[in-house]
């Protein structure tokens, strides 16, 4: 696993500080006052050859002499000597650092020394160039912030220090804690990923908030975030939204930032709710954390001040969210305690006089109203109602800040007047907020996780059973392509291998010359009103900047005389020797059609991703497209169609019938399963899509490969998500009954509870190596919601009931060299073969992986678990630092 090691970074015992200084000024000397003035209660060993006692301790020279191994390395010495500090520590034994020196690059060389020097003994490093590493609850605050940070459950990582040093003063005002930051630095070891991957486990931390300017190897960050977004809030920043702003970050961090359309996207799928600014984070980090994601969130606003309520729908409106529509029953019920004058509607204005008791009454029949899924209360003060009162009179209705099991959040209005009231709320446990703006983003921030987690649950197959598909007909398209030494593929070309993916197209006829156009214009006027004439070649992609295609012709001979003008045009831009011929193909009239796109590209960052938007000639200026990383199923697609502005003119307006939805979303799928099918692909432009109620048709489509790869087999290594593992269902019989072995999905987690009760607490004990009494909801998603690149596991069902009756699971290390494998079968079913056909399983599944070698651990006295390893071809060992435990290892004969 990618946090191997980083437990003694973020639970040290003992802390040895390399270049500690009494020199004023000194970064070294910053540090060091820091870690001992921080409190912390376990050993500071000084290093520094310059010195033999510092600040009353006594000061080592070198790692060698300390008089014991430090958990921590803390390094703040000039670059040249790192690379020998980290050997020597690791010598030492060692197994972490905090890098805080720069000027460890890779042009000097001493980055890759410095991991060179660790990668023996996996020494972790977190830097260089870091502000440091700060741990609130074990008083550690190793680095040069200017003050500690008070304990808490936000963890924060940063890739910058200056933002990281700015928040903990924010925090410090506003009663924020922290579990841990992270100053991640340069990053040349422990990277975003590792650190997700090591908070989704920390039960000290209940939300995680991030600052990011780059996001290096995106896979393993997508795989990170989705399995720590899955236990808890995640929130980011991600700089760079505008193309100069990313110039900027790209800048700072010496690395691509990436296109921010699809950063947007990547987060979203990672179940990741991003914010804007720093003043959001921990607003949206305690409003997700307090609160479940919402399928809905409909808001009943109460307030005494209407002005405040109509501030609070401007931003709830700018944030996409969604009003409560009240009742007739509520109405009526609200009729009934407040005065004549209130609003009749929502927000419902219980006037500026509203006493306690207005506010309770109100408040209750707004939460019961089965059409609102979260209550917002206001406050504005007033000489007629005591916003104190008010205060107690709401705070009295909730539990854990809800009422009737909805969320509640509040904005007390005002400063000197409303400070009391929002500690009476917060202390009850009640979301509050200054500003009725703020309280509406806060409510957002629920139905845009809710939107993100919707994401985190998909996971499509790579191979999907609702495309249509072939791709033989493709490749041999492709391989004709790359045979004549071609990138661009023909009009024709194109179409064809979109239509084999299910993509409807008209009839196209090559035609080699203006007479051949014409007959061809001939055969289909018979069934068409009118023809287009378009210019063929090997060289021109757009043809229409040079006048390569004729519209809306009535007749053969205007066919002919069109193919005769292409050519002329092309003549005057000397490329007339390019031409090929002419696709001469029926004129699409579907008048209440819109025009959209649809289209593939590379994003340096996070690989292949699928373009969606308002299409045509002028698709630049209308600017109004949304990405998605592949691979797609019917929710993404159609979640992709609802981010444009399109996707709503797509739904029926005035006398325009709805479009087709099922058709746009299956061609959006028979793009994604290219991408995953074809590595080879660079780009894809399907632009127009004419759509309507009648379905989709493409009017025209380029598409751009990679000739050396076109032999390369699916599915894409590129993509940032590795789609569900298709292809790996086998079916087998044992003691009479029928199972199904395939890959775990997350649905499968319904099926733990009964799996669980029916394994006897040995065989639990055996599995976990410990007594396991309880599981909890966060570990069962953890092992149920994968992302098949750095785990796998396999379930295999009975086929009358579909309960579960055993599971078998890998976990890779970073290198994807090693795998550890575990096995869990029902103890009523133990003894058929079903273990055996499930550790099969996994191996087949770790040699096609190209994994080198499986290890598991087990307890020594697991017998019946040993015998079958041994059987199977695995080599034992007793476990070379843990006595009780055994090492299984089946070498499978890849090498990296």
């Amino acid at each position: 696993m990618t946090i191997r090691n980083l437990e003694h970074a973020v639970s040290p015992k003992s802390v040895a500080v390399f270049g500690a200084s009494v020199r004023d000024g000194s970064v070294g000397r910053v540090v060091f006052d820091n870690i001992v003035n921080g409190g912390f209660e376990g050993e500071i060993w000084p290093v520094n050859p310059k010195y033999s006692e510092l600040a009353g301790r006594h000061c080592y020279a070198k790692a060698a002499d300390l008089p014991g191994v430090p958990d921590l390395g803390v390094i703040v010495t000039p670059p040249e000597t790192v690379p020998g500090i980290v050997r020597d520590l690791s010598e030492k034994g060692t197994r972490a650092a905090v890098v805080i020196t720069a000027g460890l690059t890779h042009e000097n060389g001493l980055r890759q020394a410095m991991l060179d020097a660790a990668k023996p003994t996996l020494f972790r490093i977190i830097g260089p160039n870091t502000l440091g590493l700060i741990i609130p609850p074990v008083k550690l605050n190793a680095g040069f912030a200017h003050m500690a940070a008070r304990p808490g459950n936000i963890a924060l990582l940063s890739q910058s220090g200056a933002i990281a040093t700015s928040l903990i003063d924010w925090a410090a005002d506003n009663n924020v804690g922290f579990s841990q930051i992270v100053s991640l630095g340069d990053m040349a070891d422990v990277d975003v990923a590792d650190c997700l991957d090591m908070l989704a486990g920390d039960a000290r931390t209940r939300a995680i908030v991030m600052y990011l300017e780059t996001i290096p190897n995106p896979r393993k960050f997508m795989s990170a975030a989705r399995a720590a977004a899955r236990i808890k809030p995640v929130i980011a920043i991600k700089s760079g939204r505008h193309e100069q702003a990313a110039k900027a970050a790209a800048t700072h961090t010496g690395a691509l930032s990436g296109a921010d359309r699809v950063v947007e996207a990547a987060l979203q799928r990672a179940g990741i709710l991003r914010v804007k600014g720093l003043a959001e984070l921990f607003d949206a980090a305690e409003t997700t954390a307090r609160f479940a994601p919402l399928e809905r969130a409909r808001v009943g606003i109460v307030s005494n001040g209407g002005g405040a309520g109509v501030l609070a729908v401007d931003q709830l409106m700018d944030c996409k969210g969604e009003l409560a529509a009240l009742s007739l029953a509520t109405v009526d019920r609200l009729n009934t305690t407040l005065p004549p004058t209130w609003s009749h509607a929502n927000p419902v204005d219980i006037i500026g006089d509203a006493p306690p008791e207005r506010y309770k009454a109100a408040v209750e029949a707004v939460a019961a109203d089965a059409g609102t899924d979260v209550v917002l209360v206001m406050n504005c003060p007033t000489g007629l109602g005591s916003p104190l009162a008010a205060a107690k009179a709401v705070a009295e209705l909730t539990s854990e800040g809800k009422i009737g099991g909805k969320p509640m959040l509040t904005c007390w209005l005002g400063e000197h007047t409303a400070r009391d009231g929002r500690r009476i709320l917060q202390d009850a446990g009640i979301a509050s907020f200054e500003t009725p703006a703020d309280a509406a983003t806060a409510v957002s921030y629920l139905s845009d996780w809710s939107r993100a987690q919707r994401s985190l649950m998909r996971t499509p197959s790579s191979r999907s059973e609702d495309t249509t598909s072939d791709r033989a007909a493709v490749l041999a398209i492709l391989r004709q392509v790359a045979k004549e030494g071609r990138r661009m593929l023909m009009e024709p070309e194109a179409k064809a291998a979109i239509s084999a993916y299910g993509i409807a197209v008209p009839q196209t006829i090559v035609a080699k010359s203006a007479v051949e156009a014409e007959q061809a214009a001939g055969r289909l006027l018979k069934t068409s009103e009118r023809v287009v004439v378009k210019l063929l070649s090997r060289t021109i992609s757009h043809k229409s900047d040079i006048g390569g295609v004729e519209l809306n012709l009535a007749t053969a001979a205007a066919a002919g005389k069109a193919a005769r003008a292409i050519e002329a045009r092309a003549g005057k831009h000397a490329l007339a020797a390019t031409i090929e011929g002419y696709a001469v193909q029926p004129m699409v009239a579907r008048k209440q059609a819109q025009e959209v796109i649809l289209g593939v590209s590379r994003d340096p960052i996070f690989g292949p991703v699928i373009l969606f938007g308002a299409g045509g000639v002028a698709v630049e200026v209308m600017d109004d497209t949304a990405m998605a990383l592949p691979p797609l199923d019917d929710v993404l697609a159609g979640d992709l169609i609802e981010h444009t502005r399109i996707g709503r003119l797509l739904a029926g307006f005035r006398d325009r019938k709805p479009a087709n939805r099922g058709a746009i979303v299956a061609a959006l799928n028979g793009l994604s399963q290219m991408i995953v099918d074809f590595p080879c692909l660079v780009s894809i432009d399907i632009n127009p899509l004419l759509a309507d109620a009648d379905g989709v048709v493409a009017l025209d489509a380029r598409i751009e490969i990679e000739p050396e790869r076109v032999e390369e087999p699916g599915p894409n290594p590129a993509l940032a998500i590795r789609p569900y593992p298709s292809g790996w269902d086998r079916k087998f019989s044992a003691n009479g009954a029928r199972y199904h072995i395939r890959p775990i999905k997350p649905a499968d987690i319904a099926l733990y509870p009964e799996f669980l009760a029916r394994i006897s607490p040995d065989d639990l004990r055996l599995r976990f190596l410990s007594p396991r009494k309880n599981f909890s909801d966060q570990m069962l998603k953890r092992l149920t919601q994968l992302d098949y690149d750095r785990d796998m596991a396999f379930v295999a069902l009975d086929q009358s009931t579909g309960a579960l009756a055993g599971v078998s699971r890998l976990s890779c290390d970073p290198d994807h060299t090693t795998a550890e494998y575990a096995l869990l079968v029902r103890t009523d079913l133990q003894g058929h073969g079903l273990g055996w056909e499930l550790l099969r399983q996994i191996v087949d599944y770790a040699k096609a992986d190209r994994i080198s070698r499986i290890e598991g651990i087990m307890l020594t006295e697991n017998i019946r678990m040993l015998a079958m390893c041994r059987e199977f071809g695995f080599s034992i060992a007793h476990h070379p630092s843990q006595a009780g435990l055994s090492l299984a290892r089946l070498d499978l004969g890849w090498s990296r």
